[in-house]
């Protein structure tokens, strides 16, 4: 009877289960180590507390909790059933909290910590292989989580923080994100080698206002700046086919089923010409992401210090071209 009037004095007053978290998380490695030593005395002493303070710490606890979680006898304590199966409980957590810090300081580590870093898919097979293994050759523990995708998506992951710094295209102007353009790609007009134009090395956008094109889908950077070239060159372009992948429209392209604007192919594709195009700025610009006020982690800056002292020289020399020149075909 006289434990279950103790217990009753012991009602939690919390409103949610936020609530009475809040409150236990700051106790609970008092506990596991009181419950590791079944002795409030050593355990003060191995944790540096103060053992009035930690007495008072685990009276508090089982008052909050509404159980007794131990058992005394004298200057030891034994665990009650509930403390029991409280302990376990605990440690899986206090586990948990301690893997997850030990993740966060391995990744922030200097020497071999980590870089999320997200770029299109048009830099994957050459671009970004090739920047990563520059990289290394200075900083070769550290490890990257790399994401391709299109533009906007990479942005939506950089803007959620599951990305620490992105290639994309276009170079964003938004509030909250810190963007620096790197480099560009001369566009082209993508012909099959059939084609009446085939013969041709640079061409004007507008020559091709009849042709039926295929491009990427709606909400990719690339298509973008393909409608707006398009409306600067005069026409609304007559669109048969879109895609996700820029060589796959190549493929199409080969296969007679239209034309296509796009950046320069990583190796040449069978079954194409391509042209460069004149009388317009027709190109693509690159750059670089990243959270405005984020707090870089030393692997991060290292990276991001990297990504731009590449500015002018991002890509390979035959995907990129001269700020400004648009009257030559880029690789010819």
């Amino acid at each position: 009877m006289q434990h279950e009037q103790r217990s009753q004095r012991y009602l939690p007053p919390f409103s949610d289960t936020e609530d009475i978290v809040t409150l236990l998380a700051p106790r609970l490695a008092h506990f596991a180590g009181v419950a590791r030593t079944e002795h409030v005395t050593r355990a003060a002493q191995e944790m540096n507390v103060p053992q009035s303070t930690l007495s008072r710490a685990m009276a508090r606890l089982e008052r909050d909790l509404g159980v007794d979680l131990f058992a005394r006898h004298g200057r030891t304590v034994s665990l009650t059933p509930a403390g029991r199966t409280f302990l376990s409980s605990v440690e899986r957590a206090l586990g948990e909290v301690e893997k997850a810090a030990e993740s966060v300081r391995a990744d922030a580590d200097p020497e071999s910590g980590k870089v999320a870093f997200g770029f299109l898919h048009t830099m994957g097979t050459e671009t970004v292989p090739g920047l990563i293994r520059a990289f290394r050759a200075e900083y070769p523990r550290i490890r990257f989580s790399l994401v391709q995708n299109y533009g906007e998506a990479m942005l939506e992951r950089l803007r959620a923080g599951e990305l620490d710094l992105c290639l994309t295209s276009p170079v964003p102007d938004e509030p909250g994100l810190v963007a620096r353009r790197l480099d560009e790609q001369r566009l082209r007009l993508v012909v099959p080698d059939h084609h009446r134009l085939a013969d041709r090395k640079r061409i004007r956008l507008e020559e091709a206002a009849e042709e039926t094109f295929v491009t990427l889908e709606p909400g990719y950077g690339m298509r973008r700046i393909f409608d707006d070239l398009c409306a600067e060159a005069g026409f609304k372009p007559r669109v048969a086919f879109e895609g996700e992948e820029t060589e796959t429209l190549r493929g199409f392209v080969a296969a007679g089923l239209g034309v296509a604007l796009l950046p320069p192919p990583t190796v040449p594709r069978p079954g194409v010409v391509e042209l460069a195009v004149t009388g317009q700025r027709a190109v693509r610009e690159i750059g670089v992401a990243w959270l405005d006020g984020h707090p870089d982690t030393p692997p991060v800056a290292a990276f991001k210090k990297f990504l731009l002292s590449r500015r002018g020289r991002l890509l390979p020399e035959h995907a990129s071209s001269p700020a400004g020149d648009t009257s030559s075909p880029c690789g010819d």
